[in-house]
């Protein structure tokens, strides 16, 4: 009688890993169409735009599994802006990037209201939100997976213009309003467009 070769117990353990990692990646591609859905249906006029990240393995779990939960691999970010058009970036000095203020929506938060916390946080300052200003779709690829997430940024006048940085995480070392965006502005290219639909520049 012929046996079939034993696996060993590691390469069953790393196939499972992969088995786990393809069933995560297509959970996540649900969730996140779902997400997009949503937000397309319930608003206009907003930019779209799609970006493909390549991250490690570890990384890629972390936020296939974000977007299982939520559809959204980075929370929700605002583009606050000031009737003159200038608009408010931070900056997370330990990347030398400029960003949107935002991050992750907690437990029992819409998302409108995680984008308006880290806003207070991030920046010290409300807006009046006039709806969804960028919707964005970012594709993750790592060691021969692919899945996807959905970054919503709402837009709003602010209500003051006097910032305080108070994030929790210390991620956010300055606030500014800005006329012409910085050459180190993640995602400048998206920015710009909003700015010219938004104000005709």
């Amino acid at each position: 009688m012929a046996f079939a070769e034993a696996i060993p117990a590691a390469d069953t353990a790393a196939m499972t890993a992969v088995d786990n990692l393809w069933y995560l990646a297509t959970e996540a591609r649900q969730a996140a169409e779902q997400v997009y859905h949503r937000f397309a249906d319930d608003h206009d006029d907003f930019v779209e735009f799609r970006t493909t990240r390549t991250v490690s393995r570890d990384r890629f779990r972390t936020v296939a599994e974000r977007i299982e939960s939520q559809g959204l691999p980075y929370g929700a970010h605002t583009l606050a802006y000031r009737p003159s058009g200038e608009l408010l970036l931070v900056e997370q000095a330990a990347i030398d990037t400029w960003v949107l203020p935002g991050g992750e929506v907690e437990p029992g938060e819409s998302v409108r209201e995680g984008a308006r916390r880290e806003l207070g946080e991030e920046a010290g300052i409300d807006v009046t939100y006039d709806g969804l200003g960028v919707l964005g779709e970012v594709r993750f690829r790592s060691d021969g997976h692919e899945t996807w997430g959905v970054l919503p940024i709402f837009e709003g006048e602010a209500d003051s213009t006097d910032l305080d940085v108070r994030d929790p995480d210390g991620e956010i070392t300055d606030a500014r309003w800005f006329d012409e965006l910085p050459e180190n502005t993640r995602d400048r290219s998206v920015l710009r467009e909003w700015r010219r639909d938004r104000f005709g520049e």
